[in-house]
């Protein structure tokens, strides 16, 4: 009997998967709907590709567990990928009731956030980005205003006061560094937000999420505490950055937009949800390990073994009847915020923060448009993430002085020392 020997791995990170993701997610499909993928060097996993296959995985907690701890010691210790695979005591490695136990912490916290300050938290803090560069006439959007403002939004939520929100940026931008010492900068960096965050809190609550945490009647440890913390800015920040983003680089360069970026929220949603389906902020993740040997899908995955899904293939899969272009924008089905018991707990906030963004810059900036062609935009890959390195925009500039609502100028009363204190609730 003729054995068919198992199909090389397909590399999803460098540049030549960087530079044309979906190349690597094809050849994948050669495979079937699971293919092995390497994601960084030496580290192969089982990466589903195809729709269907993703959400059964997802809704299948008895077959699949996602504790990395077995596994995790086979990956070189100075991997590019530990820190996204290392085990740590939060919801995204945990199975069972351990799960539903640390989860139900994050959704009732979250759902103490009224909506309404959200937006307007959001709004708030655009306005001191776009503050910056305003009277430039150009801008780089990633660097000025997608990477920074979720972590702007994320600080207050937490508790912290406005000037803590620049340490938060430095710690996470060194920690995704691909140089050591800054990594090692970023770690440290962290490590001090995190023990004053708690060290605040502890000492006197407030309407925010860190005290939630802490005040849960699931009576989280202050470690666990910290984890939630972390889990939030690891799955929210990046992700959002990436949102804001790929709209606004889809608005800027698809004229069904153009001429109608100040009608309302109707196109800017439109475009939010055609960038979760086509570019989604998470392109593979979602680790997850069968408890026992399984065929699955064609595929036969030994115990134990790493599975990974891709968002960004699943949502583009040819295979399982997606909806029509022109069409998506109604339908939430994609899998950029994952399904099942282990979906996004944030979905909503992390929505409205980037609709309130994009909102925000584009009436202020209502002739805004790209500095270069949209085939020009570069994008820094890798196995996780598929990020814009920058957005390169420009628009007629705006003064202080000038008439008409400006940054400076806000609609709404400019806050007062005590709003500023004041977090969501």
């Amino acid at each position: 009997m003729t054995v068919t020997p198992p199909a090389a791995p397909v590399r999803i990170y460098g540049a030549e998967h960087d530079a044309d993701p979906s190349r690597s997610y094809e050849l994948l499909r050669l495979q079937g709907p699971i293919g092995l993928a390497e994601i960084a060097p030496g580290v192969v996993v089982h990466l589903i590709t195809d729709y269907r296959a993703a959400l059964d995985l997802f809704h299948d907690t008895g077959t699949w567990s996602k504790d990395t701890r077995p596994w995790v010691d086979q990956v070189p210790p100075d991997s590019p990928i530990i820190p996204m695979v290392q085990w740590r005591p939060s919801l995204f490695f945990a199975d069972g009731t351990q799960h539903a136990h640390l989860r139900s912490v994050i959704t009732d916290s979250f759902s103490l956030l009224d909506p309404h300050d959200v937006r307007e938290l959001t709004f708030r803090f655009a306005d001191t980005l776009l503050q910056g560069f305003a009277e430039d006439g150009t801008v780089d959007l990633v660097a000025q205003y997608a990477q920074q403002l979720p972590l702007m939004v994320f600080n207050a939520l937490f508790g912290m006061p406005d000037e803590y929100a620049p340490q938060l940026l430095q710690a996470l931008t060194g920690m995704v560094s691909n140089d050591p010492a800054r990594m090692a900068d970023g770690a440290q960096s962290l490590n001090a937000y995190l023990t004053s965050l708690y060290a605040a809190k502890a000492e006197l609550r407030g309407h925010d999420l860190t005290s939630w945490f802490i005040d849960h009647p699931n009576q989280l440890t202050p470690e666990d505490v910290l984890q939630q913390v972390i889990i939030v800015l690891g799955a929210g920040n990046e992700p959002l950055t990436n949102l804001i983003a790929s709209t606004l680089a889809r608005m800027l360069s698809d004229d069904r937009y153009f001429g109608t970026l100040t009608t309302g929220s109707l196109p800017i949603q439109h475009a939010i949800d055609e960038a979760l389906w086509n570019d989604s902020p998470l392109a593979n993740y979602s680790l997850h390990f069968p408890r026992h040997e399984v065929s699955f899908y064609g595929s036969v995955i030994p115990a134990g073994s790493p599975v990974m899904v891709s968002y960004a293939a699943a949502n583009s899969c040819p295979h399982s009847n997606p909806p029509q272009e022109g069409h998506r924008s109604g339908n939430k089905a994609h899998l950029a915020f994952a399904a099942g018991p282990h979906a996004c707990p944030a979905r909503s906030i992390a929505v409205l923060v980037a609709t309130a963004a994009i909102e925000r810059l584009t009436s202020y900036l209502p002739d805004i448009k790209l500095a270069v062609p949209a085939d020009e935009l570069i994008y820094r890959g890798g196995p996780v993430y598929r990020s814009l390195t920058a957005l390169p925009a420009r628009f007629t500039p705006l003064a202080p002085d000038a008439k008409g609502v400006t940054p400076w100028h806000r609609r709404s009363a400019a806050p007062t020392s005590a709003d500023k204190d004041r977090v969501p609730v």
